[in-house]
């Protein structure tokens, strides 16, 4: 193999057995685990063999002789289940690769169908599919699909293109349980979210929304356990106040949030050393969790403000949804919820990498200020 391709297989090779799995690894031990036991994983996107950000890595091609591997697929041909792991590289036209995948998952129900953008904003070129067939075809002619899309999201400084999967249309589609919808925040629940999906019987198309400078945060990596044991959950805690050895009682502010800025938020609360503060991640946005989120803030009887903090513009992300949604579903928790973000924008993001770094640092300084 390539000589820098060679480090990445031997990195998670140590990962299995010590621990601090990241996030590409993660999805294959995913799509590895269901094919092995029996179902049809297909991949399909641009450069998803190796993926956009280089992390994937999951078909080896002998830089000699151009002879190919895929791993995956011997796993599942070895094990004797009928599984089958099939990954494909597609041109550059979301319209017909995204409705391609979507006639695939109806035609065999059987299979986990993945489509995966390049940027979370291609998927816009794919709108006349979404709104016709994805998020409308139950409605219309009862047409069951389980179709999962890969959307790399979060703002990174590299302007408007490069930014958002566009959470916020996608939960305007939401209705009568009609998608799901998550921003997972680590490596573990990723996997988790994705066998879920496989296994759970419910047919219904998935939207994940997915790291692009997480997928190499040190601090975003699980441990062997997280994937052993466990299961997805819609929302997550940190593990301070999760394993007792925080006391939620000095508790006067939670930070509700999703995505990448959750590492942002830790950081800064770790650094100032902020007790009074705890930041709670809602790793599913749709169907809205209400009961997990009502049991955890009941966790903390002396928080009195509560924080809606997200990244994306103001009219963007998931508070034009959840800022409506919080107060009407959860009263007598949320009725004052607030919200931190980027001002109202006609873009997705600046255009500037500097415009960018301010912006990010005026939210966490928000979220934090006494």
């Amino acid at each position: 193999m390539h000589p820098r391709v060679k480090p990445v297989i031997e990195k998670r090779r140590e990962m299995s057995r010590s621990g601090h799995i990241d996030w590409a690894y993660a999805e294959l031990l995913a799509f590895g685990s269901l094919a092995e036991q029996g179902a049809l994983v297909r991949l399909a996107g641009q450069d998803s063999r190796r993926g956009t950000f280089t992390q994937r890595h999951s078909v080896l091609i002998d830089r000699k002789t151009g002879d190919e591997y895929n791993p995956l697929a011997e796993v599942a041909a070895n094990s004797g289940e009928g599984g089958r792991f099939m990954v494909y590289d597609s041109a550059l036209t979301e319209f017909a690769g995204l409705g391609f995948e979507y006639g695939y998952s109806v035609g065999n129900p059987e299979a986990l169908v993945l489509w995966e953008a390049q940027f979370g904003d291609f998927v816009n070129g794919a709108q006349p599919i979404i709104d016709e067939f994805i998020s409308s075809g139950e409605a219309k002619w009862g047409q069951l699909s389980d179709v999962v899309m890969l959307l790399p999201h979060g703002h990174e400084g590299q302007g408007p293109d490069h930014t958002s999967g566009r959470i916020e249309r996608w939960l305007q589609l939401c209705a009568e349980g009609s998608m799901t919808v998550a921003v997972p925040s680590t490596p573990a629940s990723y996997f988790h979210l994705l066998r879920r999906h496989h296994l759970d019987g419910i047919r219904r198309p998935l939207v994940v929304f997915t790291p692009k400078s997480m997928l190499r945060n040190k601090a975003a990596v699980s441990n062997v356990e997280d994937f052993t044991q466990g299961k997805f959950r819609s929302l997550l805690e940190e593990i301070p106040f999760e394993d007792g050895s925080a006391d939620r009682s000095k508790v006067t502010r939670v930070l509700l949030t999703s995505g990448k800025i959750y590492w942002e938020l830790l950081a800064k609360k770790q650094k100032e050393g902020r007790d009074d503060i705890a930041i709670v991640r809602v790793e599913q946005l749709y169907p809205v969790p209400r009961r997990r989120i009502a049991e955890t803030l009941d966790k903390y009887p002396n928080a009195n403000e509560f924080f809606w903090v997200q990244e994306e513009p103001a009219n963007q992300g998931a508070w034009p949804f959840l800022g409506l949604a919080l107060p009407e579903l959860l009263p007598d928790h949320l009725s004052g919820v607030k919200r931190v973000s980027r001002r109202a924008m006609s873009a997705p993001s600046s255009g500037s990498s500097k415009v960018h770094a301010v912006e990010q640092q005026e939210i966490l300084d928000k979220a934090f200020e006494r």
